[in-house]
Formats: C-alpha cells, sequence, structure tokens
C-alpha cells in the first residue's frame, strides 16, 4: 500500500507570485487607477440602472464594506454627471395670496443668484424713492388741490341746505348728536312753550316743513359720504401713479429680464401690487416717544416679504450635482424650517428660513446615502418612499404629530423631484428589505452587487500594482518595489483561501499597504520591499494572537491534551477555526470514539449536552448513513457509540469533523490504532466521499504550530479534502517544513483513501459474495459488528420479546 501518492508537493501548497510578472521597478512609474478592479457584473447593472430614467428605476449597491462600494460608484457618478446639463436653481419667494405657503420658483443656474440680487437692489431704490415722492411739493400740491375741490364741493351742498332752511324758517344747528333742523323765530330757536302755544295747523305745517329739511339733511350727509370716499378713491389713485411712477422703471426691466419665467413674471407682478398697495409702509415716519429719555420698542414695517430665499444655487455646477449625504437624518435629507425666538419667548418664522436638505441638492443628478443609516433614522425612510413615489420633495415639521400645542409654521410648495437614489448597503439588509418591505421592490428595482473576489488574471495583477500606486500617490506614502506589490497579491490571495482568485476587500489591502510604509520609513529605507510587507503582515498578526498563543502553550504544557507521536485506538486529532473578531486561527482538538454492545446507536455527546449547532448534528447523523450502507447489507447494525470532542467547553457548529469522527468509529469498531500525528479536516456524506470545507489554512496552520512546539518528527502532518487543494495559500514557513520532509500535508477524496493514510492498514474493498478481505479495515469492522450481534442475541431473553411485541 503505497500512500505516498495522496502526498500534496511544496509547490501546490500555495500560488506564488513572481516579480518577474511585474514589468516596472517600483509603483512609481505606474500610473493610478481609473476605475474599479473586476466588478464587472456590478458595473454593467449600475449603467443599466443610470440609464434607466423612468420611475422606480433607483439603485441598491450591495457589497461587504471594504469593497470599494463608495469609492467605486461615487467615481463613476462624477464621471458621467459631468457630460449632463446643469440643474436649475431654486428659489422661495412670498406667496402674497397665502402668506403660509411659500412659492418655488425654478429658475436656470446662475439666475437665482441674479433674482436674489436684483430683488435686494429693487428694494433698496424702492425704500430711497418713494419718500421722496411722497414729500415732493408736487406731490402735496396735487394732493392739497383734490382735498380743497373736495371740501368745496361739500361747502356747496350745506350752504345750498342752509339757504333753503333760512326761507322756510329753520336753521341747520350742530349738536352733540350731530346735525339738526331746528324752527327759528325772530332770529332765534322756537321755545318748547313757544311751540306748544302755537295753534295745531301751524305745528302741523312746522313739523312736515322740519320732516322734508331733515330728509334733505340725510341726503346732503349721504351725499358728503360718497364724495369723502371718492376723495379717498382719488387719493390712493394719485398715491398709485405716484408709486408706480418710482416703481415701475425699476421691475419692468425686470420682467423683460425673467420673461422666459411665467411664475417670476407673476411673482414681479404680486410685488409690484403689494409696494403700490402699502406706500405708507415706505414713508419712514418716526413715532415720537412718550417719555422723553425712555426707549420702548416700536412696531416698524418688515420689507422681508420682497427679499428672495435662494434656496439652491447651482451656479458654480458643472454638470449634474452628486450628492453623499453621510448622516441622512429627516432634516439633512428633506430640509428644514428654523425659527426665530422673540420677545416673551414666540417662536416665529418666515420663507427666508427654510434651508434646503440633500435631496434639494442633489435634484437633477444623484444622492447617495447608506441604507443602514437611513432606516436607523427616525422618519427618514418612510419619507423617502413618499418622495420617490409621488416624486416631489415636502417640507413638513415631522415633530407637529406629536407636539401638545400646535406651532405655527409654513407649508412650503413642494419642488418636483428629479434624481437618482442610490443606496449603499449589505447583502443582508437589501434581502431584508425586499421580502420585509412591501414598496422597495417598487422603488428600488435595479441591484448592484459588489463581489468579495476577482479571478487572478493578468490585468487584474496590473489593476492591483496600479492602486498601490494609487494609494501611495494620493497619500504620499514610499514607492513600493515589485517585491512589495507581490507580497501584497499574494496575501490578497489567502485573504480569499483561493489560488485563483485576489480579494476586493481593498480597505483591509490599503491598511496593509500603510503599515508596510510605516515599517520602511521606521527603516529608513527608500521603497517599500517585500520584506516590510510581511513584517507588516507578521506584526498585524502579533498584535491579535495573544489567545492563540494563549492555547499553544496550554497544549505544550499538557493541559490540553493533543497528542502529536504514537497511535491510539478510536482517537484522532481533528481541526477547527476559532474567530475573535478581525482574527482567525486554527486550533487541533482531540475527537475520541468508544463502542459497545447495546441498541443506542451514535450517541453525539455534544448534541445531548447542547453544546453543537444543527450543522454539526446534521454530519454526525450522516455517519449512521455511512455505515448502514457500507456494511448493514447482510445483516442489522446492532451497536451502541459515542462520540465527543474532548476538552470543548464552548459550542461546536460545522460539519467540517465529521469525517473525523468517522475515522475515529471506524478505528473504536475495527480496533485499529490511528497515527496521532496526523491531523484531519474535512465533511463526509452518506457516500463516503470527503466534501470541501472552509479555513484550510488556518487548520494546517495551527497543527504544524503544535507539532512545531512538540517536536517535529518528519512524520507528522494534514490530511484535507483534494476538493480544498486550490484553497492552500499556507505560510511559507509551513511549506519550507514540507518541502524539508519535517511536514506532510495529504489529499484524499474518500474514506477509505483517508483511513489508510491514519492506519496504515488496506481499507479493503468488498467482495462478489458481500465479504471484505481479512485484515483490512473494512473486514474488521464487519468482523466485528457481527460479532456484536451475536452477542446481542444471547442477551436477548423474554422479557425483550415481549418489549418488541
Amino acid at each position: 500500500m503505497n500512500v505516498d501518492k495522496y502526498r500534496v508537493p511544496p509547490e501546490g501548497l500555495r500560488w506564488v507570485c513572481s516579480p518577474e510578472l511585474l514589468e516596472f521597478e517600483d509603483t512609481s512609474q505606474l500610473p493610478g487607477l481609473e476605475g474599479t478592479i473586476g466588478q464587472e457584473r456590478a458595473l454593467r447593472s449600475i449603467d443599466f440602472g443610470l440609464g434607466m430614467t423612468q420611475c422606480g428605476f433607483n439603485l441598491y449597491v450591495s457589497g461587504e464594506a471594504g469593497t470599494g462600494r463608495t469609492t467605486s460608484i461615487m467615481e463613476l457618478l462624477k464621471k458621467r454627471a459631468k457630460d449632463e446639463p446643469d440643474p436649475n436653481d431654486w428659489c422661495y419667494v412670498h406667496n402674497f395670496k397665502s402668506t403660509d405657503n411659500p412659492v418655488a420658483l425654478a429658475l436656470t443656474a446662475g439666475m437665482g443668484n441674479e433674482l436674489e440680487k436684483d430683488m435686494r437692489e429693487l428694494l433698496t431704490a424702492v425704500r430711497a424713492n418713494i419718500p421722496k415722492a411722497l414729500e415732493s411739493k408736487e406731490y402735496e400740491t396735487n394732493k392739497s388741490t383734490i382735498v380743497q375741490e373736495h371740501q368745496e364741493k361739500n361747502n356747496v351742498l350745506f350752504a345750498e341746505l342752509e339757504k333753503e332752511a333760512q326761507e322756510k324758517g329753520f336753521a341747520l344747528q350742530r349738536t352733540v348728536s350731530g346735525l339738526v333742523m331746528v324752527p327759528q323765530k325772530e332770529g332765534r330757536n322756537f321755545t318748547q312753550e313757544e311751540y306748544e302755544a302755537l295753534p295745531t295747523e301751524e305745528q302741523e305745517r312746522i313739523d312736515t316743513v322740519g320732516n322734508e329739511l331733515k330728509g334733505k339733511l340725510a341726503d346732503v350727509i349721504s351725499q358728503i359720504r360718497e364724495n369723502e370716499k371718492a376723495l379717498k378713491e382719488t387719493l390712493a389713485e394719485l398715491d398709485r401713479n405716484l408709486g408706480l411712477s418710482a416703481v415701475g422703471h425699476y421691475i419692468d426691466p425686470l420682467k423683460i429680464k425673467y420673461s422666459q419665467f411665467p411664475r417670476v413674471i407673476d411673482y414681479l407682478n404680486d410685488v409690484q401690487e403689494d409696494i403700490l398697495n402699502n406706500l405708507e409702509d415706505f414713508k419712514g415716519t418716526q413715532q415720537q416717544q412718550p417719555f422723553p429719555g425712555l426707549k420702548i420698542p416700536t412696531q416698524t414695517p418688515s420689507f422681508e416679504r420682497y427679499s428672495v430665499n435662494l434656496f439652491v444655487d447651482n451656479c458654480a455646477q458643472c454638470g449634474a450635482p452628486v450628492i453623499f449625504e453621510p448622516n441622512p437624518t429627516y432634516n439633512n435629507l428633506f430640509g428644514r424650517i428654523d425659527h426665530v425666538m422673540q420677545m416673551g419667548g414666540m417662536a416665529t418664522t418666515n420663507f427666508t428660513l427654510i434651508k434646503p436638505g440633500a435631496l434639494h441638492r442633489a435634484n437633477g443628478g444623484y444622492l447617495v446615502i447608506n441604507a443602514r443609516d437611513v432606516l436607523m433614522s427616525p422618519f427618514s425612510w418612510d419619507a423617502l418612499k413618499r418622495c420617490i413615489r409621488n416624486m416631489e420633495i415636502r417640507i413638513e415639521d415631522v415633530l407637529e404629530q406629536y407636539r401638545i400645542i400646535t406651532m405655527v409654521s409654513l407649508k412650503p410648495e413642494p419642488i418636483p423631484l428629479q434624481a437618482k437614489i442610490i443606496m449603499i448597503g449589505s447583502p443582508w439588509i437589501y434581502y431584508l428589505l425586499y421580502h420585509l418591505e412591501p414598496d422597495y421592490r417598487k422603488l428600488f428595482k435595479v441591484k448592484a452587487e459588489f463581489d468579495t473576489r476577482v479571478s487572478r488574471t493578468p490585468e487584474a495583477i496590473r489593476d492591483y500594482a496600479m492602486f498601490v500606486s494609487s494609494h501611495c500617490k494620493r497619500e504620499s506614502l514610499i514607492p513600493f518595489d515589485r517585491s512589495a506589490v507581490a507580497g501584497l497579491i499574494e496575501y490578497s490571495a489567502r485573504m480569499v483561501e483561493d489560488q485563483e482568485k485576489f480579494s476586493t476587500q481593498f480597505m483591509e489591502i490599503a491598511d496593509l499597504i500603510r503599515e508596510a510604509d510605516f515599517w520602511a520609513q521606521k527603516a529608513g529605507s527608500p521603497t517599500v520591499t517585500g520584506t516590510f510587507v510581511k513584517q507588516a503582515i507578521e506584526e498585524k498578526v502579533y498584535r491579535s494572537n495573544r489567545i492563540e498563543e494563549r492555547l499553544q502553550e496550554l497544549i505544550a504544557d499538557g493541559t490540553l491534551m493533543v497528542d502529536t507521536a504514537g497511535s491510539e485506538i478510536g482517537q484522532v486529532n481533528g481541526l477547527s477555526v476559532m474567530t475573535l473578531g478581525d482574527y482567525a486561527f486554527g486550533r487541533p482538538s482531540r475527537v475520541t470514539a468508544r463502542v459497545f454492545i447495546g441498541r443506542g446507536g451514535m450517541v453525539n455527546i455534544e448534541r445531548e449536552v447542547k453544546l453543537s449547532g444543527p450543522i454539526h448534528d446534521k454530519g454526525v447523523l450522516i455517519l449512521s448513513g455511512y455505515l448502514g450502507g457500507k456494511y448493514a447489507h447482510d445483516k442489522p447494525l446492532s451497536f451502541a457509540a459515542s462520540i465527543c470532542f474532548e476538552q470543548s467547553y464552548e459550542g461546536i457548529e460545522g460539519d467540517s469533523a465529521s469525517s473525523t469522527e468517522l475515522y475515529a468509529l471506524l478505528s473504536a469498531l475495527s480496533g485499529t490504532p490511528i497515527k496521532q500525528g496526523i491531523a484531519v479536516t474535512g465533511s463526509v456524506n452518506q457516500l463516503g466521499k470527503i466534501q470541501p470545507i472552509g479555513g484550510v489554512n488556518y487548520k494546517i496552520e495551527g497543527f504544524y504550530a503544535v507539532c512545531k512546539a512538540k517536536g517535529l518528527t518528519g512524520d507528522q502532518g494534514v490530511m484535507v479534502p483534494r476538493s480544498n487543494l486550490r484553497n492552500l495559500m499556507l505560510k511559507e514557513e509551513v511549506v519550507e517544513a514540507v518541502r524539508e520532509g519535517k511536514f506532510h500535508i495529504w489529499s484524499v477524496e474518500t474514506v477509505e483513501e483517508g483511513i489508510e493514510i491514519l492506519t496504515g492498514v488496506p481499507a479493503g474493498e468488498r467482495q462478489p459474495d458481500g465479504s471484505y478481505p481479512e485484515g483490512t479495515i473494512n473486514g474488521r469492522v464487519d468482523a466485528r459488528l457481527r460479532e456484536m450481534l451475536e452477542n446481542m442475541k444471547k442477551f436477548s431473553g423474554p422479557a425483550d420479546k415481549e418489549e418488541k411485541k
């Protein structure tokens, strides 16, 4: 039996990036990286999503943190946005018809700033010219003439009435209650006694004439009121004409300048009408202080209603805006309405205090936000959905519905939304939103998924070198030579445990670049070499491997029992991976199996005490299927066995130890000892095929460290699944030990190959009669199972038969 054919040669234990593949001396000779390394699927999805202009085709950029999602999407958007038209400026102005609903005006880029400047100059000119016009001699003369004419008309009416009253023996007199007609006698008023002494006919005549004159007096008073109303209208028309002459030659040029914006023209007309209706506000009269020396605040007219709130200014924008909002709270996304505290603790606001949010600034372009931050911010997600669904940005006081006392606020006119929303998040958030949020799939129809690995190609190697060059130039780091770049690329392949792939976790690669630069600068080297990259990796491990070293010490001093020499029946070294935050390492564990007569079947001790996970339990149950298919074709299986991870005090999960447990069980059944210098990893199926597992490098290196601490004998090694060979990226120390014959790596495809390596005894193939060759592992197991079955029959008494019945 030759087991050397299963050994993996040193060349297959690690992919080495030869510096000769890199056609440069150091990264200072390379251009910077433009674009992204790999990610063809994600880039194609992004291009599709950005090209779709229909509603709902917003993007969700999915991927793990550190894969370059944000950097890639921002670079793509900025490059694309340069060729797109500039977005509109947006201004909020006073609504003269409904003061609580400010009006939103859209103007071409740069015109909003012009409008704000023009209105400021208009207000300055009007406030200076209208008082001068109202105080001019011409205005006072015209006003006096009009008033005098109306007074003369009133005087004529009273004169005619008084003349008629005198002719009829009455006089027009003013009393406390107003004007009255009083009968006269010899130039004086009648007394009550004189009136009562008159004959009845004379009294009736005086009453009749008095009533007639009272009616005429009422007519005259009504006419005078009409004249006063006409006087007010005439004076108002005079003021209006005066104001129009003072304002019109300022507003008319603005109407011509903004003629392409009908809503701006309407606003200018409203401004002109409001100025003409409130000319008194421009007189600037100072109120007298009631008490000399005492300053009392006076109510002065406010002209803020004529100003312009330049809400979004895109005068300096070149192309479409690309906005990344790092803190997507409700106010940061959708804007806010500020308030000013007045005397007495009263809060007031107006349209000039409306502030924009990220959506307003990104309108006409692109908004990039983090999905987790949006979901964690109260009210932001629901408001964002409403904005996308209704295609408008509405500024609201989100806390208004929760206040006990309603606060006076504004309801600004909503602004149409024409922006592409890009959310960046993890795959978990994407799947949760897709299944639990009914509106999500309507609003974010395009997913761009960033992979964590990229295929090893010459182009990828060149792009990796240019990535290092870009990073060095951007952060002013020392150039990396070819050996250093090769070391970084090898480390990238080890990160994904694949000789044919590179990692796209650029955040970790960038950190390693900075750390290697630190050690090179500390050594005074002009360039970063492969030695400094190796030192940076070793220092990074040293900062995190305290627990690993402590476990190695416990194994070395015998506290944790792991044998690396000799042979034992029913005992084998299994391998597992422990992950502590950002650091993972392999740990060997002793797996034991005991078999005895009984009907209990296999008992997984970890499962019984609830220290194992469902996947580990599944792996143990698969062993029953393998044993039944292998040995129960001509007899029932009747045995009891217990399997245990010795000195394991925490939970166990995964099926990578299922083949280890099977080897221990076969050893216990056959009575054949297993070499303790060999550790095993790999899962197994019911057909006895060894399946691949994860963390193969950590597991091999963990057992190598134990063997090194206890002494390398040349017979030690690790047995791994053959399908894991492409995942081998072992440390150079382990590869060198294999090359020198001090350590070995075997790869197997079946349980039979593995048991032969572990025991040195042939597994044995089934013969035509269904039996196995004598002396082989399978022959010994089959014979032991028959023996245990016969012994069980001897102990099966009447009680057992009755129980079965």
